[in-house]
């Protein structure tokens, strides 16, 4: 599968166009031009798409429609059909959730003497981790600091972020970067040397991203599921954790399991529990694409909501400029912001530029938006979506013949499976859901307002404020898994868990009650739904 005709006219003028586009200079945004377009474009600033939360500790917020959906819906399990007397597991340290954030943490609390069992959905490593492509910010750089790092950090969440989990972010992020490659992680090096190579993603001021070709996160989970392996900790497969548990004190004390393969409850109980359960992105917020692997569908934050953990900017979505609108059997697939990094530019239907491609996602994301509905600039394919162009032949004609294969691997094997070169011709892209800016409310140590109850990654909210930027969520799971666990761990020390409750299930019911909320829908959803209309992703066009 190529380009068909209509597209090809396109790409002939993007081709035309890239000898006079690469000498120009696209100036950035003022703040008042930043503020405009995004009030103007961006998903975030549709009133039709939020409502506000009827229930809850956070009950009069505002937060996207298909997230209030499942806060609002009945809980899967009913509290007399459980037997808490019967305990499957009783551990320490319990961490729900194997990706970069709950491995992290589970390496951690083990190492810190406490006896851990790691829950994951599906398996171990099956998370939006696993598919980070872009790399990890640090101030590694001579020319680099952490209050540079904190700066951009600041101004790419628009000034909402907690500054006290930034500062924590920035100054531990070197650290982490030091910590990983002694782990063995084989971050791209300068050709002959062995300092680590680094490029600028949209937002920052200086080059920290540290990555591993465009398969950093594969490159992570591999070094830590080897490191899981390698210590007695255990490891639990297709078990997702339906509902937390609380003490009579109203202490997390473990969680109620959901085995997959024989549809049976299991009963943990742990003194400190972790989440790192990840996002919200196959709710489809908004109706779009999603980049998100097959899990992500919120259960943390809803679980961890009934049990009375306050959340934070739910509101606040990420939606990643570059998604891949052709072909359609990638729709929504990432394409990383490093390639931006690397001069690539953006170019609409007639192969003129629109935007200065290393804003931050948000104001990339809602130009392209601008472009393809209001100016009507953006590129038709076949069954209707609409695009702009990623001129990637750039990579080459910019650095040297071959370098995107090398550097850019995994995006250049996936479009050759349908025929395309993106060495010679550029490819089709239009914002998919990234990320979930906000969620539950931490302090530097990752500890919700629920005693004994951790949240480490995508899970936890406040750091990024209202947008974060490009490669601080692989430095974010880092930093605050590692915290999360050694705290975990040593809390662990000096708890005495009560007796073991489902109560605030019930509540939740009656608060739904209360409410007067009519609904058919349960949560957690534990797997996307793709038979309802909600979960349909739109066209844009």
């Amino acid at each position: 599968m190529s380009y068909p005709p209509e597209m090809q006219r396109s790409i002939d003028r993007v081709n035309a166009s890239r000898a006079e586009r690469v000498k120009q200079n696209v100036p950035r945004l003022s703040a008042e031009g930043k503020k405009a377009l995004l009030e103007s474009y961006h998903p975030d600033y549709r009133s039709s798409g939020m409502r506000a939360i009827r229930v809850g500790p956070n009950r009069g917020d505002r937060a996207v429609n298909e997230f209030v959906d499942i806060l609002e819906a009945h809980p899967r399990l009913s509290p007399e059909r459980i037997d808490l007397s019967q305990i499957d597991h009783d551990v320490d340290v319990l961490v729900i959730g194997g990706g970069g954030g709950g491995s992290t943490a589970a390496l951690l609390a083990h190492d810190a003497g406490a006896r851990v069992l790691l829950v994951n959905k599906l398996r171990h490593g099956d998370s939006n981790t696993i598919m980070a492509e872009g790399g990890i910010a640090a101030a590694t750089e001579p020319d680099d600091t952490p209050m540079l790092h904190y700066l951009d950090t600041m101004g790419g969440g628009q000034y909402k972020n907690i500054p006290e989990l930034v500062m924590t972010l920035v100054t531990e992020a070197p650290v982490v970067v030091e910590w990983l490659e002694s782990l063995g992680v084989m971050f791209d090096k300068i050709p002959g040397t062995t300092s680590i190579l680094t490029h600028t993603p949209g937002g920052h001021c200086r080059k920290r991203s540290h990555s591993c070709r465009d398969l950093t996160g594969l490159e992570l989970m591999r070094v830590l599921r080897d490191q899981i392996r390698s210590r007695p900790i255990e490891v639990v497969e297709f078990r997702p954790a339906v509902e937390l548990l609380l003490d009579e004190g109203g202490r997390c004390a473990g969680a109620v399991l959901l085995d997959l393969d024989t549809k049976q409850y299991v009963v943990v109980r742990a003194k400190t529990t972790i989440l790192a359960t990840g996002g919200m992105g196959r709710l489809h917020p908004q109706q779009f694409p999603t980049s998100n692997h097959y899990g992500a569908t919120a259960d943390g934050l809803v679980i961890a909501y009934r049990a009375g953990a306050r959340l934070t900017d739910m509101d606040a979505v990420q939606y990643h400029p570059t998604g891949v609108a052709w072909p359609e059997q990638m729709l929504g697939l990432l394409i990383t912001e490093a390639l931006r990094a690397h001069n690539v530019q953006l170019a609409n239907v007639d192969g003129a530029r629109f935007i200065n491609e290393l804003e931050t996602r948000d104001c990339v994301s809602s130009a392209i938006i601008r472009e393809c509905t209001e100016r009507g600039k953006g590129c038709a394919t076949p069954t209707g979506m609409q695009g702009v162009w990623l001129d990637t032949p750039l990579v080459d004609q910019l650095g040297y013949p071959g370098k995107m294969e090398k550097q850019f691997t995994g995006i250049y094997k996936r479009f050759r499976e349908y025929g395309i070169d993106c060495t010679r011709e550029p490819i089709l892209m239009f914002p998919t859901q990234h990320y979930q800016n906000g969620g539950l409310l931490t302090d530097g140590e990752s500890r919700t307002n629920i005693p004994g109850l951790y949240a480490a990654g995508e899970v936890g909210g406040g750091v990024h404020g209202r947008n974060r930027l490009g490669a601080n969520s692989l430095v974010d799971i880092f930093v605050f898994g590692r915290r999360a666990g050694l705290h975990a761990a040593h809390s662990a020390k000096e708890v005495q868990l009560g007796r073991l409750t489902l109560d605030h299930v019930l509540r939740h019911e009656e608060q739904l009650a209360s409410a007067g909320i009519e609904t058919d829908r349960t949560s957690p959803l534990v797997l996307p739904d793709y038979t309802r209309p909600e979960t349909r992703f739109r066209r844009v066009g």
